[in-house]
Formats: C-alpha cells, sequence, structure tokens
C-alpha cells in the first residue's frame, strides 16, 4: 500500500486567497490538471503504487496546459488582469493628437521587456542568484533525489522475491519441512526489514531533497523579485509605452513568474532526477530478470506517449481558445462595470449581456471540445494500460511454463517496466515546469539586464553646485518611440528667464506636456537640446536633475501611507531625507500651509498621521492636489512644473490651490500648462503652441491685443466678464471668507463627532482597490461560511440550474460508477493471475484476456465519465456567468459603491466563481459516487477474501489517510500564508509603476525598492520555516506506506504459514497466494480512493463557497430594479419635460450621516436651459443621479411632468433623459454601434449620421477609413478626449431626449476641443429641457436659470446679468475665471 493521495499541484497551491493568485493555474494545476488528478488509477502497481503517484508529487502532467511560456504566460495575464490598476490619466505616456490618433493601430499588449527577450540556459537560473553555500545543498539535494529514485525499483524486487515465496507455500501438492517454514519465516520477517530499511531510507533521502530544493529556490526567487523591481523601477518612461500595461503587467511577472521560476527551480529539479533515477533502476532490474519480457512489456511506453501528446495537442489547443474568447468576454464585463452608470443611464446592460453571452458560446464550444479530446485520450490510455496487463500475463505466463522465468520474476520485471516507464513519463510534469521556468526567467532577466539609455540609477553625468533656473529649449525635435509616425515638436526652440513663470496654451496633441516631460528627462529630444543654465541636460546627472525640480500634475499620485509620508516624498534625495519624523515635520507643516493644505490635514482625527488609502482614494480631488503642491515645494526646488494642476477642480477649489501655486512659483522658474486661461494670465509669458510649433508668445495684454490671434480666440471662447456694475465693490467682506470647498466631503456632519475621512461614492473606484487587507483577510476565512445543512442546499440549487443536462449527467455518473466498481474487480482478477502463475499447470491466458475485457469497459466508462460531466460543466459555467453578469449589471447603483464590488472584484469573480462552481455539476457527485463504489467495493472484497488480513491493513488506513492529510494542509497553509504576502508586496510594484512618471520625477525608486524588500521579509521567513519544517511531515508521510507494507506483508506470511502441518500433502494455511493479494489489492484501491477524496476536499470547499455567492448573487433583487415592469408606463411623445425638485433631502446610503442634500428646492420648466455651480459636494452631480434614479430620495421628492420619480416605471424614466458626463464612456465597437449604444433597435444609417452631424463630429469620422465602422478599441482608446466626449453626445442626441443631463461635459478639454464641443452642446440643447453642471461658467452664462447651490440647498439663483448684480456668491466665482482683468 502507499500513498492514498493521488498528488498534484492542487496539493501544492490550491487554496489561493486571491482570486488572481488562483490565476497562477500552472501552479494550482488548473481545470484539466484536476480533471487528470480525478482519474482513478490505471491499474494498481505493487504497494498501491498507480502511475499518477509514481509521477510522484510533481503533480499528474497536464495534458491540456499550455504548451509553453508565452501561452501560459498569456493565461495568467487573462486571469490576473481584473485586478489591474490603471495609470492614473497624469501618467499615461503621450498626449493624444485629433488629427493622427485615429489612424493608430490598436496598442497590443506587449509585457515590459518582451521585446528583448531571448531564451536563457536552465542553469543560469539556480546558479545567478545562489550562493556558493546554496549550490553545495542543491547538489546534496541531487544526490538524495537520485537516492530516492533507486528505492521504488528496489522494492521490486522484495516484491518478486515474496510473491515466488508465497506462491511456493501456498501449493498445496508440495509438501513442507519444519526447516522449510522456518525458513519462510525468516525470508519473511527479513524481507520486512528491508521494507522499513527502504522506508527510513525514502524519509532521509525525500527530507533531503525537499528540504535543500526548497530553501534554495525560495532564496534566489526572492533575490530575483528584488532584482526585477529594482530593474524595472530604473527604466526609461519611454520602456513602459511600449510595454503599454505598465502596472498590471509588472504586477503579473512580479507574483506568476516569478512563482513560475521558483516553481521550476525548486523542488520540480530534485524529483525530475529521482525520476530518471527511479527510470533507469527499474529498467536495469527488469533487464536483469528478465531482458525478453522486458523488451515485449516496452512497446506500451510509446503508445502511452502517443496518446499523451495527441490530448496535450488537441486540449491545449481548445484550452487556448477558450482562454482567448473567455479574456474578450473579461473585457466586456470590466468595460461594463466601469461605466456602469453609463450603462444604467442608457438601459444598455441586455445589450452588452448579449456581447458577453456571444463569448461564451464560443469558450463553451471550446471547452466541449476539450473535455472531448480528455475524455477519448484517457480511455485510450486506459485501454493501452489494460492491454499491457494482459500482455505481460500472457507472455509471462509462456516464459514461466518454458521454465525461464519464476513467478517472482515476472512480477518484478511487470512492476519495474511500468515504475520506470511512468517514472519518464513523469518527468515531462518537471520538463513542463523548466519550460515555463525558463519562459518566465528569461522575461525577467531580460528587465532585470536591460540598461536604460536614460538610467535613474547611474552615477555618471554631470553634478552641478547650483542652479539658476536658466532654461533654454534650442531646435528640438521629438517623436514618441511608441509613436514614431507622429512628430510631436517640430524645430522648437523657446527660453525661459530664471526665476520667470512661462505659461504654455493650445490644444490637446501641440506638445505642451512634452516639454515638460523632456526636462524632466523622462524622454531625450530626437534632434537639438535642452540646456539648463548652459549646460546640457543629457550630459547633467539625472537622477540630480529630477531632485531640482517640482512637479504637479493634472491627476496628482498620492502613494498608500500617511499624509505627512506622502508630502515627505518631496525630500527624497536631499540632505533632509535622512532626518526622523519629528525633525521633518515642521518643513511638512511649513509646505502643507504654503499648499493651503494644513487647515483640512488638522481637521482630521489622525491629521499628518492620516492614512489616505490606495492613491489617495480617501481624498477629492483639491485635496490631493494641494498635498501634491506641498509634496512638490518641501524640498524648495528651483524650477517648477505644473502640468494642468487645476483643470479638474471646481472654482472654489481651484481658487485656493491656484493661490498655492501662485505663492510657489515666485522666486522660482515655473512652467504651467493651463487650459483654464485665468490661471494663467499673470504669466511673465505665454506660450502659444498648434502641432508642435510656437505660433505665439507675449504676455496675456499683448497677446490679447493681437488682432485675430490664435490666444485671442481662446480667451473670447472662455471669455466672462463680472462686468462694470461690479468695479465699485472689488471686494466683499462676506465672500473673502475661506472656506475649504473638500471640507464637507471629508467631515461628518454631527458636531459631535470628529472629523474623518470618507470616500465619495461617486468618485470612481480604482480597479486595484479589491486589493485592501480588509478583502484579502476576508478572502481568507471565506471557507466553512456555510454549515452541513447549507451545502446541501447550495448543492441541490446548483444541481438545478444543470437540469437540462440530467441525461448527460446520468451517463456520466453511471460511467463514474462503473469505473469505482472495475477496481475491487481487478483485485480479484490480480489474485487469480498471481495464482495461476504460480501454479505449475495455472490457466494464465483466461485470466489474462479477462484484463482485455476491463480495459475496453474502462474505455467506455472513462470516456463517458470525461465527456459526459464535461460537457454539463461547460454548459453550467456559460450559464452561470452569463446569469452572473445580468445580475450584477441589473443592481442598484449603491451595490457597486460598495468597496467589495470595485470593478477588479467584480471582473475577477464573475470569472474565478464561475469556474470553480463548474465542479458543482455532476462532476464532484460522480467522483464521490465513484470513490464510494470504490471503496466499498474494496472493503467488501477484502474482507469476503480474507478478514483478518482486511482488518489489519484497513485498521491502518486511517493513520496513512491522516498523514496524508496533514501533510496537504502545511504545504497548503504555508503556500497560502506566502502568496498572501507575495500579493501584498506585489501591490507596491504595481502602485509605483503605474505611476512611474511620479516615482521618477520623486527619485522615489529607492524607496520603493527598501519597502518592498522589507515586505517580502516575512514570506521568506515562511518558506524557509515550511523547507526545513513541513518537510519532515511530507517525509514521514511517504514512510508511513513502506511501513503499512512491511506490517502486511509480514502479517500476510504469518496467515499463509498458519494452519500447514509440516510434511503433509495437502495442507495449507489460512490464506493462500491468491486471497493475500486479492486483499492486498482491494485494500489498496480503498487507500488511494480514500486520499481521492481528501484530495478533492479543496475543490469542493471552493465549488461550495462560490456557489453560494453566485446563487445569492442570482437571487439578489435590487432596491432600484430597471429591468422591473413595474411602476407607471409613460410615452415619450406625451412628456413635456418639467424637473421639480421639492425639499428633497439626500444622504449616500454607504454615507449615511453626511447630508448632501437638505431641502433642495428648484424647478426646470419644459425646453429650458438651466445650469448648476457651486463647490465639490454641494450636490450638483447628486441631483443628475437623483433625476436618473441611481438613487431614491431619503425625504421630499423629485418629480417629472409633477409624476414623482418613486412611481414611475424605470426603463420609462431613463427611456426621456440622455446623459453627457465629464469622462465619456466609449466602449470597444465601432463608431456606428457606439452612437446607438442606448437604443433597444438599430435606427437608420441617415439617423445616425444626423446625430453626429449634430454632435459637431460627422466630418472627423468620414475623414476615417472605415468610417463609421472604425472600432475604437477598449474605452474609445483611439480617439481624443474631444473626440470621444462627441461621440458620446451623439449617442445621447439619437436617442432624441425630453430631458438633456450635462455632467462636466467639456470641463476636462482644452480650450480649442471645449469650443468645437461646446457647440454641439449649445445645439443639442435646443428645444429641450437641458440641465448642466459647470466649473467652467464661461459654457452656462446663456443660461435660462443658473442655481448656486450651497450645502445642499440652492442659495441664489437667476440668470448670469441678475446673480451678477447680486454681487453674491455666484458674482465670486465669475471674478475668480474673469480674463478681462477686471476684478
Amino acid at each position: 500500500m502507499t500513498d492514498p493521495e493521488v498528488p498534484g499541484k492542487d496539493v501544492e497551491l490550491h487554496d489561493f486567497p486571491e482570486s488572481e493568485a488562483e490565476a497562477a493555474a500552472y501552479i494550482d494545476g488548473d481545470d484539466d490538471a484536476r480533471n487528470l488528478n480525478e482519474v482513478t488509477a490505471i491499474g494498481p502497481l505493487p504497494f498501491g503504487m498507480n502511475p499518477a503517484s509514481i509521477i510522484t508529487d510533481g503533480g499528474v502532467k497536464e495534458y491540456s496546459a499550455p504548451a509553453t511560456y508565452e501561452e501560459k504566460s498569456e493565461q495568467l495575464q487573462v486571469q490576473h488582469a481584473g485586478n489591474r490598476a490603471p495609470a492614473p490619466p497624469s501618467e499615461r505616456a503621450a498626449e493624444l493628437s485629433d488629427v493622427t490618433v485615429e489612424n493608430e493601430p490598436k496598442e497590443a499588449l506587449v509585457k515590459p521587456g518582451k521585446e528583448e527577450q531571448k531564451k536563457i540556459p536552465y542553469w543560469l537560473l539556480l546558479t545567478r542568484y545562489s550562493t556558493a553555500g546554496e549550490k553545495a545543498l542543491m547538489l546534496v539535494g541531487l544526490v538524495a533525489a537520485t537516492g530516492a529514485g533507486v528505492i521504488l525499483p528496489l522494492m521490486t524486487i522484495i516484491f518478486g522475491d515474496l510473491t515466488t515465496s508465497f506462491g511456493i507455500m501456498s501449493l498445496a501438492e508440495i509438501p513442507k519441512s519444519p526447516a522449510m517454514l522456518d525458513q519462510f519465516t525468516k525470508d519473511v520477517n527479513a524481507t520486512t526489514l528491508k521494507f522499513i530499511w527502504l522506508g527510513i531510507a525514502m524519509f532521509v533521502a525525500t527530507y533531503i531533497y525537499m528540504a535543500t530544493w526548497l530553501y534554495t529556490s525560495e532564496n534566489i526567487s526572492h533575490r530575483i523579485r528584488e532584482a526585477y523591481l529594482q530593474s524595472i523601477l530604473r527604466q526609461n518612461i519611454g520602456y513602459f509605452d511600449a510595454a503599454g500595461s505598465g502596472g498590471g503587467a509588472v504586477s503579473t511577472r512580479i507574483i506568476t513568474d516569478t512563482q513560475l521560476v521558483q516553481d521550476g527551480i525548486g523542488e520540480k529539479f530534485p524529483m525530475f532526477f529521482m525520476n530518471l533515477a527511479c527510470f533507469v533502476a527499474g529498467f536495469a532490474v527488469a533487464f536483469s530478470h528478465s531482458w525478453k519480457l522486458t523488451l515485449v512489456l516496452m512497446c506500451c511506453i510509446p503508445l502511452i506517449g502517443g496518446c499523451a501528446a495527441v490530448i496535450g495537442k488537441f486540449a491545449g489547443k481548445y484550452t487556448r481558445q477558450g482562454l482567448a474568447e473567455y479574456a474578450v468576454a473579461g473585457d466586456v464585463a470590466e468595460e461594463s462595470f466601469a461605466s456602469i452608470r453609463t450603462v444604467a443611464a442608457f438601459m444598455s446592460a441586455d445589450k452588452l449581456a448579449v456581447k458577453y453571452s456571444a463569448f461564451l458560446d464560443r469558450a463553451e464550444k471550446a471547452g466541449i471540445k476539450k473535455q472531448m479530446v480528455i475524455g477519448a485520450g484517457w480511455g485510450t490510455i486506459q485501454l493501452v494500460i489494460y492491454c499491457t496487463y494482459a500482455l505481460a500475463f500472457y507472455y509471462g505466463g509462456r516464459l514461466r511454463n518454458s521454465g525461464e522465468v519464476a513467478v517472482g520474476d515476472v512480477m518484478t520485471v511487470f512492476f519495474s517496466v511500468l515504475i520506470g516507464a511512468f517514472a519518464l513519463a513523469g518527468t515531462s510534469s518537471e520538463v513542463t515546469a523548466f519550460s515555463f521556468a525558463i519562459g518566465a526567467g528569461s522575461g525577467l532577466f531580460a528587465a532585470i539586464d536591460r540598461r536604460p539609455p536614460i538610467d535613474s540609477k547611474s552615477s555618471e553625468g554631470y553634478v552641478p553646485t547650483g542652479v539658476t533656473g536658466q532654461i533654454a529649449v534650442s531646435n528640438v525635435k521629438f517623436r514618441y518611440p511608441s509613436r514614431p509616425e507622429v512628430v510631436i515638436l517640430h524645430d522648437m526652440t523657446l527660453d525661459i528667464k530664471p526665476g520667470s513663470t512661462c505659461a504654455l496654451v493650445g490644444s490637446s496633441g501641440s506638445g505642451k506636456s512634452t516639454i515638460i516631460q523632456l526636462l524632466e528627462r523622462f524622454y531625450d529630444p530626437e534632434h537639438g537640446t535642452i540646456h539648463l543654465d548652459g549646460q546640457d541636460i543629457t550630459k547633467i546627472n539625472v537622477s540630480w536633475l529630477r531632485r531640482q525640480i517640482g512637479y504637479v500634475t493634472q491627476e496628482p499620485v498620492l502613494f498608500k501611507g500617511s499624509l505627512w509620508e506622502n508630502i515627505a516624498d518631496g525630500l527624497l534625495g536631499t540632505p533632509d531625507e535622512k532626518l526622523s519624523k519629528e525633525e521633518k515635520m515642521p518643513k511638512i507643516v511649513e509646505a502643507a500651509k504654503f499648499a493651503n493644505a494644513h487647515n483640512f490635514i488638522m481637521a482630521l482625527p489622525q491629521g499628518y498621521d492620516t492614512l489616505i488609502g490606495e492613491r489617495g482614494l480617501l481624498l477629492s480631488g483639491g485635496q490631493k492636489q494641494r498635498i501634491a503642491i506641498a509634496r512638490a515645494i518641501v524640498k524648495d526646488p528651483k524650477i517648477l512644473l505644473l502640468d494642468e494642476a487645476t483643470s479638474a477642480l471646481d472654482t472654489e477649489s481651484e481658487k485656493l490651490v491656484q493661490e498655492a501655486l501662485d505663492r510657489a512659483s515666485q522666486g522660482r522658474t515655473t512652467i504651467v500648462i493651463a487650459h483654464r486661461l485665468s490661471t494663467i494670465r499673470n504669466a511673465d509669458q505665454i506660450v502659444v503652441m498648434d502641432q508642435g510649433k510656437i505660433i505665439e508668445t507675449g504676455n496675456h495684454d499683448s497677446l490679447v491685443a493681437k488682432e485675430g490671434g490664435f490666444y485671442r480666440r481662446l480667451v473670447e471662447a472662455q471669455q466672462i466678464s463680472a462686468k462694470k456694475a461690479a468695479d465699485d465693490n472689488k471686494t466683499n467682506t462676506d465672500l473673502e471668507k475661506r472656506v475649504d470647498p473638500d471640507a464637507p466631503l471629508t467631515t461628518d456632519e454631527s458636531p459631535d463627532k470628529p472629523a474623518t475621512l470618507k470616500r465619495s461614492p461617486s468618485r470612481p473606484k480604482s480597479i486595484h482597490s479589491v486589493r485592501s487587507t480588509r478583502s484579502r483577510k476576508s478572502r481568507l476565512s471565506v471557507k466553512g461560511k456555510t454549515g452541513a445543512a447549507e451545502s446541501g442546499r447550495v448543492f441541490w440549487r446548483t444541481m438545478k440550474m444543470n437540469k437540462p443536462e440530467a441525461h448527460l449527467i446520468a451517463l456520466g455518473i453511471f460511467g463514474a460508477i462503473v469505473t469505482g466498481i472495475t477496481q475491487p474487480v481487478f483485485a480479484i482478477l490480480f489474485g487469480k493471475i498471481i495464482l495461476a502463475l504460480s501454479s505449475p499447470n495455472g490457466d494464465t491466458n483466461f485470466w489474462a484476456g479477462m484484463f482485455l475485457i476491463i480495459g475496453a469497459v474502462n474505455f467506455v466508462c472513462m470516456f463517458g465519465k470525461f465527456s459526459f460531466f464535461g460537457i454539463s460543466g461547460e454548459k453550467l459555467t456559460t450559464r452561470l456567468r452569463d446569469k452572473s453578469f445580468r445580475s450584477i449589471m441589473r443592481q442598484e447603483i449603491a451595490w457597486f459603491d460598495l468597496e467589495n464590488h470595485s470593478v477588479g472584484a467584480l471582473t475577477s469573480n464573475l470569472s474565478n466563481r464561475a469556474q470553480e462552481v463548474q465542479n458543482m455539476s455532476g462532476q464532484i457527485v460522480g467522483n464521490l459516487l465513484e470513490l464510494a463504489a470504490s471503496i466499498l467495493g474494496a472493503a467488501v472484497v477484502a474482507l469476503a477474501t480474507g478478514w483478518k488480513l482486511g482488518l489489519v491493513v484497513l485498521a491502518c488506513l486511517p493513520l496513512l489517510v491522516a498523514a496524508n492529510k496533514l501533510r496537504m494542509d502545511l504545504i497548503r497553509k504555508g503556500n497560502l500564508a506566502t502568496k498572501a504576502y507575495y500579493e501584498l508586496s506585489a501591490q507596491v510594484a504595481c502602485e509605483a509603476v503605474g505611476a512611474m512618471r511620479t516615482v521618477a520625477a520623486l527619485t522615489k525608486e529607492d524607496q520603493v525598492s527598501a519597502r518592498y524588500h522589507h515586505d517580502l521579509e516575512e514570506p521568506l521567513k515562511i518558506g524557509h520555516r515550511n523547507a526545513w519544517g513541513n518537510t519532515v511531515i511530507y517525509a514521514a508521510s511517504q514512510t508511513i506506506s513502506f511501513l503499512i507494507n512491511a506490517l502486511t506483508f509480514w502479517y500476510g506470511g504469518k496467515l499463509i504459514k498458519n494452519g500447514i502441518a509440516p510434511g503433509v500433502v495437502g495442507s495449507v494455511g489460512e490464506m493462500n497466494i491468491e486471497s493475500f493479494f486479492t486483499v492486498f489489492m482491494a485494500v489498496t484501491f480503498a487507500s488511494q480512493a480514500s486520499g481521492r477524496v481528501f484530495s478533492m476536499m479543496p475543490d469542493v470547499g471552493k465549488a461550495k463557497d462560490s456557489a453560494h455567492d453566485i446563487l445569492d448573487l442570482i437571487a439578489r433583487q435590487p432596491t432600484i430594479d430597471a429591468w422591473s415592469k413595474e411602476g407607471k408606463h409613460i410615452e415619450k411623445a406625451n412628456m413635456q419635460g418639467l424637473v421639480e425638485f421639492r425639499d428633497t433631502h439626500f444622504v449616500y446610503p454607504n454615507r449615511p450621516t453626511i447630508k448632501v442634500l437638505q431641502g433642495l428646492n428648484l424647478t426646470v420648466k419644459p425646453g429650458q436651459f438651466v445650469a448648476l455651480v457651486g463647490p465639490s459636494g454641494c450636490g450638483k452631480s447628486t441631483t443628475v443621479g437623483l433625476l436618473e434614479r441611481f438613487y431614491d430620495v431619503t425625504g421630499g421628492h423629485v418629480t417629472i411632468d409633477g409624476i414623482d420619480l418613486a412611481g414611475l416605471n424605470i426603463a420609462d424614466l431613463r427611456s426621456i433623459i440622455s446623459l453627457v458626463g465629464q469622462e465619456p464612456n466609449l466602449y470597444d465597437m465601432t463608431i456606428k454601434d457606439n452612437i446607438w449604444f442606448g437604443l433597444e433597435t438599430e435606427p437608420s444609417e441617415a439617423e445616425i449620421i444626423q446625430a453626429a452631424k449634430d454632435a459637431n463630429i460627422h466630418d472627423f469620422i468620414v475623414s476615417l477609413p472605415d468610417g463609421y465602422n472604425t472600432s475604437l478599441g477598449g474605452k474609445g482608446a483611439q480617439l481624443s478626449g474631444g473626440q470621444k466626449q462627441r461621440i458620446a453626445i451623439a449617442r445621447a442626441l439619437i436617442r432624441k431626449p425630453k430631458i438633456l443631463l450635462l455632467d462636466e461635459a467639456t470641463s476636462a478639454l482644452d480650450a480649442t476641443s471645449e469650443k468645437v464641443v461646446q457647440a454641439a452642446l449649445d445645439q443639442a440643447a435646443k428645444g429641450r429641457t437641458t440641465i448642466a453642471i459647470a466649473h467652467r461658467l464661461s459654457t452656462i452664462k446663456n443660461a435660462d436659470v443658473i442655481y448656486v447651490f450651497k450645502d445642499g440647498r440652492i442659495a441664489e439663483q437667476g440668470t448670469h446679468d441678475h446673480l451678477i448684480g447680486l454681487r453674491g456668491l455666484y458674482y465670486q466665482l465669475v471674478v475668480q475665471q474673469d480674463l478681462s482683468g477686471t476684478n
């Protein structure tokens, strides 16, 4: 008897805590490997060594796994992608030009460094990052592994000798003398001791090779992880432009690729040696006992190899096809969840569900083909194996009859060949691991060895003693490396005086941000030079240069940690970096005060120690911007670069931030990029750019005075005058009171409660936010959340969903039961054939023929089991994914505001949970029934044949099972812990690389590396404990089977001897050789089946929990059900568009203590153009959400044409409303499909064209090669901001809405794009009720009514002229944005 478990990869990492981590399917064994692991023993080997076990604990070969690292890595990236954190807009590589971007091809996903990847030799993985001591340990481990490999073939010799002895003692016609009986006892005792010694040797050898190689692989992979991140952080920005995936790809590599390397250089390598040694020793033993029989049996090797190759080729092909379809389906899901408000507003969930389902159907077809191939392949292998049994016993009988061999020789040769053959086959699992490790290591080493053209870690370059700030740009030509066909700068020449402020203005794609990136040396010019204080910056040390510059972007990137730590990042590379926190704080506080951030920081309970969450998610836009300014100026830089630092802020926030920037600019050379021209009118020099060229320069007054000038036209586009009426009162005491507009967003309304950081539900969540520690811990505790009764209910509910495939499941169950019954039947036949070989006149031909029959039955049943369960499982997976997607899309918006329902979590769970539940189809039932049939049948056969031996050996079974379960638990828990830590540490890498420009600008590379090093210390310690401690249990479990074998043969020998009368012919013992081997093999099957039950438990547990979550999701009824038919139905043609808010109160469900609307009253008459203005957090955007009925009011009423929205049918309500938001969400469809996205049926081409014309986008579309059939790529990535916004307007207009909602539709656009888009919006607003939210007041000055919000109420209302005359809040906002210079 042996290990009852069929060891496989699922033993190693089966309970990976995170869904992304479960993407490491190679370590997990993926679904196909699990299927292979479920195959019942392919016929018994001695001591229960079925071929799956002989492959050793390296696991069953993944016949359907990808054949190459590239394919495997693609699979890992697909499953890992749901958790990638997208780089913030400020980190994007290059500006998109309205002129050129539409002709660009879709960006391909290229992993960092892949373009430089060359395959490395395997030995380099072992030696490059190992010490001399570790190399010695690895050598010792290889010697031990070789010894372990020789042990199994040696057992066959013992087995053969005992078989011969047992056979002689079982022959009744041979009298046994007392001396013969005594010798038999001595032989059995001696052989029993040999088993024990072999067991001890196996324990020592296994412990040595496992411990040494696990230890060294932990150390090597630890160093590779650190070296890889350090190298990535030193790369030039162009490297990440080519990579495309940035933080996501690096995160995937640092998690999965390093794990693939560790797996390939860990225990797999000594196991490979062990298998080779087992192969050589097995055939050496076989040839030494009978070369003829050995040669005959070798014919099975190519047949099995051929079957495996066919399975691998076709199953791998269909696996990749299915993964590709699931990947595209995942993209659809991610796009849908990320833009759920747009989907809900346009009632397009069903359209996206149909698109999603189409990819699922294609994946299902590929999956069914895969399952059929696996079923046929494994059925054929079963048939070949049983045919080999038949041939061995047939030819062995002939050789026995001719006197060439004894029965023991036949057994020794037979099992030695099978052990050797399957050991050789087992090496394919290790070779696959080596291949993946080489592929992964090649990419990692290519990145590690890459020396970037702009090396932030290099000590080379001139280091000036000081900086004055003289900047000279001379004849600079530049193209981004990722877009070499587009020239961004054309012979640019520009001089900036020390201490002056230079503003860059112009349309998107004109090269403004490019100049700043060249100054930071993110790139080098293709031609020309940039000088700092007369020195070419390419000759200056890169790190020194960046430390002289303060850099603030439109979307400031903050890092996970406290407020003071984020500001202190600005001190990196300065002498103050090494100061203690107490010594740094005065500088930090001073910088915060300078940036107008100190007051809101001190309003928080923890003050500067407040944790701000990943990417500063717990701060508002204005707060983040001010922290970024404080970070930029804390080191007192001589040069300050401001790239759209205030464009996305409301007017009040902008004023506070702009004042901070104005103060920060004093005494420094400052370069400002701005779309809001009011922020740069006091600049010393304004440079107007267009298409990479300077077309105008001067100050504000001189450029405005230029008749027909470009800058003057930009100013006129944004012009809004506060009128002379206000000149006599430039100050208003009430208005000069400074109120931080962000305070309501972060403080509790209750005066009795301290201020706390809150997260705005309206702010989009980071995709990566699911990776919070809390989420991680909750995932670790998922198992066991449902009791036995609940598990039964979950199972039956799942089976009901599989009801259409009930006939297939029934056939699969039948095949599984028959497959299970053949095992105890095999034990009976095995005893018969042994007796026949031991008897002088035994008929081996008949019993050999019986093995052919079992083989044929197993072929049919195995094929049926895999195929029928596979088909039902694939259909269940499709059904669950489809229903889950539709259910998610049905939920109310507040459900998506919850942290554990972030885009990454939903996308990942949608894929992983359905895959896990696939086993909850009939497969688990079938496997359990197969195992039950095998265990029950084996126990009956054993007890009926020889109850004494059966009871003794069955009594040992719990010990064997317990030992292996303990081993599984220890290994799984160890890997679970290390994987959780590796996931957490990978966040550091992902966050840093996702914000690489900010990291580079701050010279934060060393700090990130140090933090990553610290985060890796704990998993390294756990890995060491696992290597030296848990391996003892692993080795002991290998030894127990030898000890039980020793007991079995010792007690079996006693029973064979007992009752034999010395010298009496016909005298027999309590057992003979037939009954002994029947009991032995039957109990062997029982042990294997019991082990398989435990090996399946992780899958069962995950499937149960995932099924519970999915079924709850599907059953959940949203509080606001957009798919419901209930509610008052309305006809669009009869609606006028009268909107009223009457004493409306509202709080967001996940922020119940913060009152957003407090008695709001406003009226929008049919056809009116109404504007809503006010600071952030005052409730403007909330009104849009309430009108769309994303949320329900908590008090008061919202009505349309006098009908309360709560009583209206939601679909009808949303059919009369169209929404255009600040960030237009477009989809991976054609332009035409995006335009009619919000309609149930496709409109005529004329209607689509008219909507495009109304949106001022038609001319651009027809200029494209494919016109309206042009694919936009994911999220409309192929278009500029202005183009996307106009398509979004066309999408809104084609619905012919009665009410048009414009939520900051132009705030992020440059002046030129804004003018075009605003013209389209003005046209769109005609003849319909329009509600516009705007921060740029020039866009709404012609509104019929302007409502000014404050603290959730209307503070002022009226026309532009009326509100100016009031000299109130609106007047102050206008003055702040006034470009006329008359304050």
